[in-house]
């Protein structure tokens, strides 16, 4: 099935058992990166977010430099090209991401390579390096001949981890719950919900 069918049926289960999900944009979270949050956390004037946004974009930076993006080209990039985000839960922020088999790769375990053991995120973080390990042969070479902004030629699934990691740390640094990432491999949405249903139990209406 594919993943925005699974989400859809994802987000028809959640809703049938009272978890609502919308799709919406955030203006720190964009193909400008981390550079891009910088601006919107500096924009903010919210003394709550400058240690957590600081750590965010110094670790982002760092990911970025091992998977050999070019920074200048974040720069030079529009400040309204939006990531969309499928699944956020309005009434408490919470952002849920489904991650399919395309996301397990050898860039990606780079990127989590450099995350402490600690990050805030709502996720087990041995688990996605576990399954990039087994899914990197295949994974890799998806979009190998496609050029991506910032990482060149065949640097789709360099700019796939990095914006990855972007969704993961910048989220709970603008002051959202954690990110939840729930591995979706070959399962339908409704049974992939189900199957998480007490992961979310706090998403449901009490």
């Amino acid at each position: 099935m594919a993943l925005d069918e699974t989400t859809a049926a994802f987000a028809a289960a959640a809703a049938a058992d009272g978890i609502t999900f919308a799709s919406r944009t955030f203006d720190w979270l964009g193909e400008q990166g981390h550079v891009g949050l910088e601006r919107v956390a500096r924009t903010r004037r919210d003394p709550a977010l400058v240690a957590p946004a600081k750590a965010a974009i110094a670790l982002l930076q760092a990911i970025y430099a091992r998977l050999r993006g070019d920074e200048s080209v974040l720069r030079a990039s529009r400040e309204n090209l939006l990531l969309p985000v499928e699944l956020v839960h309005e009434a408490t922020g919470t952002v849920v991401e489904l991650t399919g088999p395309e996301h397990f790769t050898s860039f990606r375990a780079a990127a989590l390579g450099l995350y402490t053991d600690d990050a805030p995120v709502a996720f087990d973080l041995a688990e996605h390096r576990a399954l990039c390990a087994a899914w990197a042969g295949r994974s890799d070479g998806i979009g190998r001949g496609l050029a991506a902004k910032g990482f060149g030629f065949g640097g789709v699934q360099r700019q796939r981890a990095y914006q990855d990691s972007l969704r993961d740390l910048a989220t709970p640094a603008m002051g959202h719950p954690p990110l939840v990432r729930i591995v979706a491999v070959d399962e339908e949405g409704g049974a992939l919900y189900r199957r998480h249903r007490t992961l979310l139990a706090g998403l449901r209406p009490s």
